[in-house]
């Protein structure tokens, strides 16, 4: 009698103890702006209002339309200025770490995340984003290793994770390094319930029968190294797949086949576009980021009290500063960009492929192509004269790339987003990161918890407080 008694106390605890956890949301979205400053937000809109002709507003931003902000500080254990590793593991966990390391601690233990915690309850997860799918910030959500680099077993973890929705540009080295020993992380994940879809059109065809999916650009997974991001904004071209894109399919993937569900998205190419100094570019990503949450808003309207949305970053990247100068801003000019700094840069390489040396009339037609210079933009004499000094230097095989996190940008193609930005009047103070402030906006249930100032190991316990109130 008295087992019977424990047996059937414990089963009222156990129901309880379900309703509690599950009273808050039930669908929860976790944008990420990788590399995205409160500047790159405000810089964004007021690029955005310039170029509609509102010199002096600002056209608006879904995420700044949200009912609560706040901000929050992003130092690791390690440095006051922090890694898109550190900062991810934080972001998943709660719990500061090193540069570098992801998904432990800083003495090397295993910390879990907040989208394996929900997976144990139930919950279905999706983990995307516009670079691979293997990158520091998503893998901070399913891996854990010292040191972020170790693709290969970042890639092996990911599949081991069991998540139901993985999309992005695909692994970084599906192959590893040592082809006759790794398997292909394709075909590992295949043989562990998933299926591949390369692109958006192949997901729409294959998602009613996969079980688990991964969303990916590119049909080159039989190569050694895989794309490592989706395309720009500024460089996209038909048929090129869209973080819109990959949400889309993502959300009435997880609703078909989960009562609650936890997604994180990632903006991971603003962090790219800040690393190489290109406002117009990185601008456009947070658009870009901005109109793939328009698919997670209108989910919330039809779902007002079960859903969450957050928005935050990791880090900024770039030190932007919106004024260079005097107390003026001429964000109008960016428009003139027709390329990403790294096609420009590619441009520029071309035109001097295998020793041949181009004319300066070719590369005064890129400059003028691409950035408007002389037509559009004005270019006084000095600055012209800089410009083809540099191209002097460069016939001259003297050539002074600038390095950043993803891609060297030689000297033409950087000289001419500098001098672009100069115009614009905006300003930069590193190729790396900042320790700024990160935004926080958020709308739904349970949203107000993230107003007012925060740490980032704020964040993670305040999803859990949220979902289980």
């Amino acid at each position: 009698m008295k087992r019977i008694f424990l047996i059937s106390l414990y089963a009222v605890l156990c129901i309880l103890y379900s309703v509690s956890a599950f009273a808050g949301p039930k669908y929860v979205f976790y944008f990420i702006g990788d590399g995205m400053g409160a500047n790159q937000v405000l810089g964004a809109e007021m690029y955005r209002s310039a170029i509609e002709g509102q010199p002096l507003g600002r056209t608006q931003t879904l995420m700044t339309t949200f009912p609560v902000s706040g901000h929050a500080s992003n130092y690791s254990t390690s440095n006051g200025i922090t890694d898109s590793a550190a900062a991810g593991t934080c972001l998943a966990t709660g719990r500061k770490t090193n540069n570098s390391a992801l998904g432990v601690d800083s003495e090397g233990y295993v910390l879990t995340t907040i989208a394996e915690e929900l997976k144990a309850q139930g919950w279905g997860i999706g983990i995307m984003t516009t670079v691979a799918i293997d990158h520091a910030t998503p893998a901070a959500f399913y891996a854990h290793v010292e040191k972020r680099n170790k693709y290969y077993t970042i890639g092996q973890q990911l599949s081991e994770s069991g998540f139901d929705f993985f999309g992005g540009a695909g692994f970084h080295y599906p192959l590893g390094k040592h082809d006759d020993k790794d398997v292909n992380l394709y075909r590992l994940a295949e043989e562990r319930g998933y299926t591949i879809a390369h692109g958006y059109q192949e997901a729409q065809r294959l998602q009613q029968k996969a079980d688990k999916l991964i969303l990916v650009q590119r049909d080159d997974d039989k190569g050694a190294k895989h794309g490592d991001n989706l395309t720009y904004a500024i460089d996209r071209k038909e048929g090129d797949l869209t973080l819109r894109q990959i949400v889309s399919t993502a959300i009435p993937f997880l609703e078909e086949r989960h009562e609650r569900f936890f997604m994180m998205v990632e903006g991971g190419m603003i962090d790219y576009a800040c690393h190489a100094d290109d406002a117009a570019t990185a601008f456009g990503e947070v658009w870009d980021m901005d109109d793939a949450m328009m698919e997670a808003f209108g989910f919330y309207m039809t779902h007002p009290d079960e859903t969450l949305i957050i928005v935050t970053a990791d880090h900024e990247t770039g030190g932007l500063a919106l004024g260079n100068s005097d107390y003026t801003l001429h964000l109008d000019v960016l428009q003139n960009q027709r390329c990403s700094a790294w096609v420009l840069s590619d441009r520029f390489t071309q035109l001097f492929k295998e020793g041949r040396k181009a004319s300066w009339q070719e590369v005064k037609e890129v400059y003028r192509s691409q950035l408007g210079f002389w037509d559009t933009v004005e270019i006084d004499a000095d600055e012209e004269a800089e410009l083809k000094q540099l191209y002097k230097n460069t016939c001259k095989g003297l050539r002074r790339d600038t390095k950043t996190m993803y891609k060297a940008i030689n000297q033409l193609g950087d000289a001419g987003i500098r001098l672009l930005n100069k115009k614009a009047h905006i300003g930069w103070t590193t190729h790396a990161h900042s320790a700024h402030p990160i935004p926080i906006f958020a709308i739904g249930a349970g949203a107000e918890k993230f107003s007012g100032w925060h740490d980032n190991t704020d964040i993670v316990p305040l999803i859990r407080k949220t979902i289980a109130e």
